[in-house]
């Protein structure tokens, strides 16, 4: 199992809608970036993702997990990129703000810091039992 980061603004689409869309999950989709669409191919199904708020909250917020490799994004005309589908695992019991992320040096290596406007990126396992275990305190 691999873990990964998936970031959505929350007036798009929140921690909330992705718990209401059940067990089933919900696509993720609308990802228009190269090096994060061949993040999503990269994804198997298991595989675990932090849900992260951006632009509003820029934190941390819960986990998902994907049900669903890889398949043409309906809401791409073009045909060129991809969506997984993901459904809800847990709401952190302490949102990890980016602020306390970048104050952490164990944890400067990630892309969320070095590449901000990543939507998708991977988290090697170390960091996600930092991220965790941040979410407790």
């Amino acid at each position: 199992m691999k873990y990964w980061l998936m970031k959505s603004e929350p007036d798009v689409w929140s921690i909330e809608q992705q718990i209401k869309a059940g067990a089933k999950g919900a696509p993720w989709d609308g990802v228009r970036n190269y090096q994060a669409a061949k993040n999503l191919k990269s994804m198997k199904k298991g595989d675990q993702c932090f849900f992260y708020h951006s632009n509003i909250g820029k934190e941390i917020v819960g986990t998902v997990q994907v049900t669903k490799e890889h398949y043409i994004d309906k809401t791409d005309k073009s045909g060129r990129f991809v969506a997984v589908t993901v459904k809800f695992l847990k709401k952190l019991d302490k949102p990890v703000t980016l602020e306390d992320i970048k104050k952490n040096k164990e944890l400067s290596h990630l892309s969320l810091i070095k590449q901000s406007r990543l939507s998708v990126m991977p988290i090697d396992s170390k960091s996600w039992k930092i991220l965790n275990k941040m979410s407790k305190i």
